[in-house]
């Protein structure tokens, strides 16, 4: 490589080489978003500019007015994009138009092949609009150059692998992106086609949008008209344009707010899950803007992380431009918007799930799990997000909230019962749920990582408190019945069982922590199940998985007295050479193995299960 000032020769990142042999076959359902996505980029380097110009006067001319032009070049078969925004210097080039920063992208790419069209609309949501430029192109050069430098830049590429980079002139700071359109792309170099397209896609774009001198948009903030007139699809567009997103906004709220801090917000929440939506940092994508000029979308004292799949803007006049992005992170005012935005926001969600429960199950499938986060984190929301909580549970295939499951309660039962999980199909099916079945007691499914953790924040609801039924005895007998019958009168006191379960305590010593009868099984022989003051089965097995914790807890090994083994081993164990009976020695671990298999665990001991097995095997044939 030679020295700066020469053409300099590099490769592409990986993943973004294998993004442009996506993209440079138009796997894009609408190649015409191209367009969209440049100026959505050019618009953003205006914001950037303006805003660092508050804090560095010199770095625009007086009366510069922000703005981006189109030309057609006919003869040439170009089209260039230019704006005067920020600009870019040689390591920003490289850094910007050679890579993908966002973590997950090559997993994400892993998942798509040439000919697979069911998820590259989700590119978008890396912020890689640019790239989309090869749909239509088949070299593209950019001349920048950042305000506030001497020079500047030529990036060029036909997006095949390589980009070169090397010094060149320009008048002022800003970018000029020159596309040079594939054969197959002539119907963009028609200036009614491209008027259609800034039409469509970028009326909300707040910076003047010329071709051929005319000014094709509304350069108006979107968020400063009446609600009322704006229509579905300039929300749709706009939603876009902030989000980098390609599904449609699933739930927009738009409104100004008055007092002693006013803001205006224009927020949507997405249909589909943002692909960053579980990275650690968590950041938010909200764009905070004063008196229209764009400070930052990366704060995190705008809104709290348990709504960072929302996208849009926050606009307010009372907030100080001057303030750094440091500073404003101390802002009592902003504390105040974080405030009324959450408790907004939460409103309007509670509206969509009581008005639209089927819309509002679906949006939970992709968010309810971030939203959760907020219990844990935000005390004095919790009372307000319970009221938005949906949960799985044995009732019924609908989603139930906590005062649905309250008014189900069965006379006699004092608390909230639920099974925790990592899978929701799994644990629909464990033995553990059989004995509240029968009853007809409902319990909730909970196959979230963060339920174990809200649920030590909250533990109770409307005077019923949370208990899990894997842990502790079963409280069943003082709960009424689903019917009239009788209620079957286990021998869980019978000396043949407490033969049983003396030789399984023997056999398997210090493997568990006690054998007892049980009444929450029904149909299964066994399960396992932690002791009173004990964690809870799932989390020891979470923060096993995690790493956070070593060795763990003994379990109680529960035998169902009116299964047919249980009787059968129960008659074995009361003979008295049964000290010496194989068969039952084998059946103590077979039964702790069946335990484990049940709540989604190995043997202790594969080979010795196996070799168990089938000793038994060949016993019953």
């Amino acid at each position: 490589m030679n020295d700066a000032a020469a053409k300099e020769t590099f490769s592409f990142q990986t993943e973004v080489g294998r993004l442009l042999d996506i993209v440079a076959s138009s796997l894009y359902s609408n190649r015409e978003i191209f367009l969209r996505e440049l100026i959505s980029n050019a618009s953003d380097a205006c914001d950037k500019l303006r805003y660092d110009a508050l804090v560095k006067p010199a770095l625009v001319q007086d009366g510069t007015e922000f703005g981006i032009n189109i030309a057609v070049g006919k003869k040439a078969k170009t089209i260039i994009v230019s704006d005067n925004g920020v600009g870019m210097n040689h390591d920003e080039l490289l850094e910007t138009l050679g890579t993908i920063a966002k973590s997950g992208t090559g997993a994400f790419l892993d998942s798509l092949g040439k000919d697979d069209k069911k998820d590259v609309s989700l590119i978008g949501q890396f912020g890689v609009g640019f790239y989309s430029a090869f749909m239509v192109a088949d070299k593209v050069d950019v001349v920048t150059r950042k305000a506030g430098e001497d020079d500047g830049w030529l990036w060029s590429s036909d997006g095949k692998g390589e980009f070169t980079i090397e010094k060149t002139e320009r008048d002022s700071h800003g970018t000029t992106i020159t596309l040079h359109m594939k054969k197959d792309a002539k119907e963009y170099l028609e200036d009614a086609r491209l008027r259609h397209i800034i039409k469509t896609y970028s009326d909300h774009i707040d910076f003047p949008i010329t071709l051929a001198d005319e000014t094709l948009n509304s350069a108006s903030a979107i968020w400063t008209r009446t609600p009322k007139n704006i229509t579905p699809e300039q929300h749709k567009e706009f939603y876009h344009h902030t989000s980098h997103a390609f599904d449609d906004p699933w739930l927009t709220i738009h409104n100004r707010v008055e007092g002693l801090v006013s803001y205006t917000n224009l927020l949507y929440v997405p249909t589909s899950q943002p692909m960053d939506l579980y990275e650690p940092e968590r950041k938010s994508h909200v764009k905070l803007y004063v008196n229209r000029v764009f400070i930052t979308e990366d704060t995190k004292d705008l809104l709290p992380t348990f709504l960072r799949f929302l996208r849009g803007v926050v606009d307010s006049e009372d907030l100080s431009l001057n303030v750094s992005r440091e500073m404003l992170q101390s802002d009592p005012k902003l504390a105040k918007i974080r405030s009324s935005l959450t408790k907004k926001i939460v409103n309007e969600l509670k509206k969509k799930a009581n008005k639209a429960p089927e819309e509002y199950a679906k949006f939970w499938s992709s968010f309810g799990a971030v939203v959760k986060e907020g219990l844990v984190e935000e005390e004095s929301m919790r009372d307000r997000l319970l009221e938005i909580c949906r949960f799985s549970s044995t009732h019924s295939d609908q989603l139930t909230s906590l005062s649905e499951y309250i008014e189900r309660v069965k006379d006699g039962q004092k608390a909230i019962y639920y099974l925790a999980g990592e899978d929701a199909t799994k644990i629909a099916h464990s033995p553990h749920l059989e004995g509240f079945r029968d009853k007809g007691v409902e319990v909730l499914l909970l196959a979230d990582s963060v339920d174990e953790f809200w649920i030590q924040h909250i533990p109770e609801f409307e005077g019923k408190t949370f208990k899990s039924i894997t842990r502790g005895a079963a409280d069943l007998d003082e709960i009424a019945g689903e019917d009239n019958k009788d209620e079957k009168k286990d021998d869980a006191e019978s000396p043949v069982l407490d033969s049983l379960i003396a030789a399984i305590k023997i056999e398997l010593g210090e493997a568990v922590k006690d054998v007892r009868s049980s009444k929450r099984l029904t149909t299964s022989p066994v399960c396992l199940i932690a002791d009173d003051g004990d964690m809870d089965v799932n989390l020891e097995r979470m923060l096993k998985r995690h790493g956070q914790l070593t060795g763990g807890t003994l379990r109680v090994l529960e035998i169902n007295p009116t299964h047919d083994i249980i009787k059968k081993l129960a008659t074995r164990a009361d003979k008295k050479d049964a000290g010496n009976d194989g068969l039952l020695k084998d059946a103590a671990f077979l039964l702790l193995d069946q335990a484990r298999i049940a709540d989604g665990e190995a043997p202790a001991n594969p080979a010795e299960f196996a070799r168990r097995l089938n000793s038994v095997m060949e016993s019953a044939l």
